[in-house]
C-alpha cells in the first residue's frame, strides 16, 4: 500500500512538471500577442515629408536600414568602411540589427542553427550589433517616413547601443562578417527570449517617438504597424 502511494505521488509530481513545462511556452505566446498589439507612442502619425528609413525582415529577425548620411548625421566616422571586408564606397545605406553573440557568429544561415544556438538565444548571452553597408534598401519590407527630430532620436538611440572602445568609438569585433559589406560590433546589454532582436528595434523606434509595439519578441508583431514598401 505504501509503495502504491509513493508511486501515485511521484506520478502527480511528474504530471505537474509536464503541465508547467507546457504552460510556459503558452504563456510566452500569449504575452507576445498582447505585447505586439499594445501600442506605445499611440498618438504618433507618420510625417508627410522627411527622411525615410526601412525595416528589413527575413521572417525571424528585423534590421533598421537608414541613410549613411542624413539630417547632418553621418555613420561613416563611427563605423568606417575600413572595418569591413570590401564595403562598396558608393553604398548610401546602412543596416543595423542586434542579436546574441553565439547565434550571430555560429549561424550564418538558418541551416546552420543547432540546439546549442537555440539554447543561447532563449537563455541569453552577450549582445552584438550587426552592421552592413547596403547599396539598395529595396529588399526591405516596410518603410517609415520620419521628421528630422524623430530621425535624430532614432540615430541617437542606435548609437547609444554600441559599446565603446578606449578611443570612444564603437568596439569592432574581429569575427568576420557574412560577406563583403558587413561587420560585428560589441553592443550594450544582453540578448534573450525576453530581449530579442525585434524588441531592440522596437526600443529604437519608441525612443525616436514613433508608434510601435510594447513588446514584440517576434518580427511579425513589430512590422505589421508600418507601410509596405511600394514596388
Amino acid at each position: 500500500m505504501a509503495r502504491r502511494r509513493r508511486k501515485r505521488g511521484g506520478q502527480r509530481i511528474v504530471g505537474r512538471l509536464i503541465t508547467a513545462l507546457l504552460a510556459l511556452p503558452a504563456a510566452y505566446l500569449v504575452a507576445a500577442l498582447f505585447g505586439s498589439l499594445i501600442p506605445v507612442n499611440g498618438e504618433w502619425k507618420e510625417a508627410e515629408s522627411g527622411t525615410t528609413v526601412y525595416i528589413a525582415d527575413n521572417g525571424i529577425h528585423a534590421d533598421i536600414v537608414m541613410p549613411v548620411k542624413a539630417d547632418g548625421l553621418d555613420w561613416e566616422p563611427l563605423v568606417p568602411r575600413t572595418g569591413f571586408a570590401a564595403a562598396d564606397p558608393s553604398s548610401r545605406w546602412i543596416a543595423f540589427g542586434s542579436g546574441e553573440e553565439r547565434v550571430y557568429f555560429n549561424t550564418p544561415t538558418w541551416w546552420d542553427i543547432t540546439p546549442r544556438t537555440i539554447w543561447s538565444a532563449v537563455t541569453g548571452g552577450r549582445r552584438v550589433m550587426h552592421v552592413e553597408y547596403v547599396a539598395d534598401p529595396g529588399y526591405a519590407v516596410r518603410e517609415i517616413r520620419l521628421r528630422p527630430e524623430e530621425y535624430r532620436r532614432l540615430w541617437t538611440a542606435i548609437r547609444a547601443d554600441f559599446e565603446l572602445d578606449r578611443r570612444g568609438r564603437p568596439e569592432h569585433l574581429s569575427h568576420p562578417g557574412y560577406g563583403c559589406c558587413d561587420a560585428f560590433y560589441r553592443a550594450t546589454g544582453k540578448e534573450s527570449a525576453f530581449r530579442t532582436c525585434n524588441t531592440w528595434v522596437a526600443k529604437w523606434l519608441r525612443l525616436a517617438g514613433v508608434k510601435t509595439s510594447l513588446w514584440p519578441p517576434f518580427v511579425q508583431g513589430l512590422v505589421w504597424r508600418y507601410r509596405r514598401v511600394e514596388a
